[in-house]
Order: structure tokens, then C-alpha cells, then sequence
């Protein structure tokens, strides 16, 4: 029997200058959908699971183009609500050579921002669902945000569904108000059944650093993470050295319980498009966890999606699982 996966989170317009261009040299914009949540719906629908989404847009032509989006992924929009006011941007200028690339939010007072958590079905999105995907960047966005995560949070607790929480941290986001990530994080993740974070990530929760170094650090980590959170089973994620804007290194790891997992590291060149490959991270890891695969398997399933969704424009990864089965780090000829 199929399981059933529901995400939670913000539904998001991105707004980019073609090419390589700066936002000043710019004379017209992509539109593309995105946002976290909605990348990992997509991407674990497109490998061939069945995916709600839950949240909220706007009733407005945006809206109705970000719902279109996830429809054409396979994803299932039954239980995004729709609401008036304006749906949350983001500005992305593509990086190129030594340039990075460069992010400029426009989401403060968005419709899914402002949102009651009244307004969203969560019961509903979560009935006979295996697991709840969500993450940092809601509560991010204010008190209001809080509420939101809290509220998917208890709903999924309620119905006995275990969570996956990416930790998502935006600096950007929670500078923009008086807020306090490690006290609010640690509420959320302490109902989490599977993290998606480093050790950096970790150190945020508990306040404290790690000494090791390498892999012995990212496993000090993990267990302090798993003695801090007792629901705690799982924490997936990757490490990147950065060569040039086109050129990375990446490497990812799953630690559970009693068992761990790192990869080596993979060359990624000729980047297409970054955003969005954490979330395809999330969801090789994800899609493997589902078929009840080991901590190897995750970890090199995930690898495999982050890689290829740095081949694809937009923020969706839009592969089905035989392109995951066939991955090789020397891929690039034509496929006949």
C-alpha cells in the first residue's frame, strides 16, 4: 500500500533576472514557484509517492499559479486554503564564477504569514498519513509563524505521525523581529522523529559546540542531539565546500541511533541553478526512508537528488526515481 506524506509550509513566488544578470541590469524577471516544503512535496511526488500539501495561498492569480505548480508535480492541493492578501516573493540573483549568488525576501505580512491556524486543515491533510514535513522557515516568519508550526506540530502529535523537521535556519528571516530561534526551535524539534541539520544546526538547539573534527564531530553532534530529544531517531545532512559559484564539493551523512552513515565527497560542476538542492536532499533521504532503507541508503540517495537538482532551473526537482536508480557522479552523456 502506498504511503502517504503531507508537507506543511509556505507556497513561494521567486522572481529572477534571466541569465547571470544583476537585479540592476535587469529589464525583465522569471517566475518561478518554490519554497522549502513545497520543493520536497514535489520532488518525493515526482518519485513516485503520494503527497498533500498543506497551507495557504493567496486568491489571487498568484496564488492560483503556485497551487497550478504543485498540481503539476502530483502533488495533492486538496488542503491548501485560500485566503485574500499577497503572496510571500523572493528576489534571486544567480551567481556566476566568483559571485555568489544572492536572496532579497519580500514575505513580511504575507497571506500565509498572517494566517489563523484555524484556517488550515491539518487534521484533514494528516488523516492516514505516514509522515508530516516541515521545518524552521514558518516560525521564522513572526509570532504568527509560530503558532502555524505549533499548530502542524500538535495536529501531527494528535494523529500519531511522525515528523520530519528541516531546520532551515534563515538568519534573515529571524533577525527581522524580536525573536528567540533556539527557544522556539527546540520546541518544535523535540517532537521530531527525523532532523535535517548539521552539527551546526545542532549547536543552535543546545548552545553549545562540538570539538571534534570531521566525522567524529558530526556523530558527537548527532548523540547529543539524540540524548536532547528523546523522539529524536534520525538527522541527515551534507556538507559543501565551495570552489567557485559553478563548482561544489559535497558530501552528505545519516547518523541514527545505533548506526551512521557519510559518503565521500562528489564533484558538482556546471551549476544550473542551487536553490532548491538542500530540499532535494531532503527528499532522496526521505523517499528511502519510506522503503525502509538503512542509514547507506539514505545518505547516498539523498546525495544523489541534491546533485541532480543542481542540473535543473527553478526549485523543484522534478525527477522520478529512475533517474535517483541511475545516478553516477561521472553522469553527462545522452541518455538513449
Amino acid at each position: 500500500m502506498a504511503k502517504i506524506v503531507t508537507c506543511f509550509g509556505e507556497l513561494l513566488i521567486r522572481l529572477t533576472p534571466p541569465g547571470a544578470q544583476l537585479m540592476v541590469q535587469a529589464t525583465s524577471l522569471d517566475v518561478i514557484v518554490g519554497g522549502a516544503e513545497a520543493n520536497v512535496a514535489a520532488a518525493l511526488a515526482s518519485m513516485g509517492h503520494e503527497v498533500r500539501f498543506s497551507g495557504l495561498v493567496t486568491d489571487n492569480p498568484l496564488g492560483t499559479k503556485a497551487v497550478s505548480a504543485l498540481r503539476g508535480a502530483g502533488v495533492d492541493t486538496r488542503f491548501l486554503a485560500r485566503a485574500p492578501g499577497r503572496m510571500g516573493l523572493y528576489f534571486m540573483e544567480a551567481g556566476a564564477g566568483p559571485r555568489p549568488s544572492a536572496i532579497t525576501y519580500d514575505r513580511a505580512g504575507s497571506a500565509f504569514a498572517e494566517a489563523d491556524p484555524a484556517a488550515i486543515d491539518f487534521a484533514g491533510a494528516l488523516t492516514g498519513a505516514s509522515l508530516l514535513h516541515t521545518g524552521g522557515i514558518t516560525p521564522a516568519l513572526g509570532t504568527k509563524g509560530v503558532a502555524l508550526a505549533k499548530a502542524a506540530n500538535a495536529a501531527a502529535v494528535a494523529a500519531g505521525v511522525p515528523i520530519c523537521f528541516d531546520g532551515n535556519y534563515r538568519g534573515q528571516l529571524w533577525s527581522a523581529w524580536d525573536s528567540k530561534p533556539r527557544e522556539v526551535l527546540r520546541d518544535l524539534v523535540k517532537d521530531a522523529t527525523i532532523l535535517i541539520g548539521n552539527h551546526r544546526d545542532i549547536s543552535l538547539l543546545l548552545g553549545s559546540a562540538f570539538s571534534g573534527d570531521g566525522e567524529d564531530r558530526r556523530r558527537e553532534a548527532s548523540e547529543a542531539a539524540f540524548a536532547a530529544f528523546p523522539k529524536l531517531q534520525l538527522i541527515a545532512s551534507t556538507a559543501r565546500h565551495l570552489v567557485t559559484s559553478d563548482h561544489h564539493r559535497i558530501s552528505a551523512r545519516v547518523d541514527a541511533r545505533d548506526s551512521a552513515h557519510q559518503t565521500g565527497e562528489i564533484d558538482v560542476t556546471g551549476i544550473v541553478d542551487r536553490i532548491g538542492t538542500g530540499d532535494a536532499f531532503a527528499a532522496g533521504v526521505l523517499h528511502r526512508w519510506l522503503q525502509g532503507a538503512d542509514a547507506q541508503a539514505m545518505a547516498e540517495a539523498g546525495l544523489a537528488l541534491t546533485a541532480l537538482k543542481h542540473s535543473i532551473p527553478g526549485d523543484m526537482c522534478l525527477l522520478g526515481a529512475a533517474d535517483l536508480d541511475g545516478f553516477t557522479a561521472s553522469a553527462g552523456d545522452v541518455r538513449r
